[in-house]
């Protein structure tokens, strides 16, 4: 017999996971396909890849409860952007798509627990 123990999501990741299901949202309604969520390999994960039928658009999304610690678009560094640009390359190469132009954006939420988020979109934010 096996037992399978479960544990309960930390609120960090609850919140980041709601926060990528708002964006997703946010993005289809603005007239963006999805094409993966959550996109993983060993070097990393992309949260959202999607299209506008011109270009691939591939959106880090930051959520935070407050802006305590900075705005949730600060957390994505240089060294960060440099490792999406790279994993873009590797969903490409996976997906079987060449050179196509690229967009990378950043959706920022703020989400505190007690009221609505709110929710920024930085177009070509790097």
């Amino acid at each position: 017999m096996t037992t399978e123990t479960t544990h309960p999501r930390a609120p960090h990741l609850h919140t980041g996971v709601r926060g990528e299901e708002l964006a997703a949202r946010y993005l289809e309604e603005q007239g963006l396909v999805m094409l993966s969520r959550n996109w993983r390999c060993p070097e990393g994960e992309l949260d959202l890849v999607a299209t506008d039928r011109r270009r691939l658009i591939v959106c880090e999304v930051k959520t935070r409860t407050s802006t305590n610690y900075g705005h949730p678009a600060e957390a994505v560094t240089a060294e960060k952007a440099t490792r999406i640009r790279r994993l873009s390359r590797q969903w490409r190469t996976t997906h079987g798509i060449g050179w196509c132009e690229e967009r990378f954006d950043i959706v920022a939420i703020v989400w505190p627990p007690d009221a609505p988020p709110t929710l920024q979109h930085f177009k070509a934010a790097f």
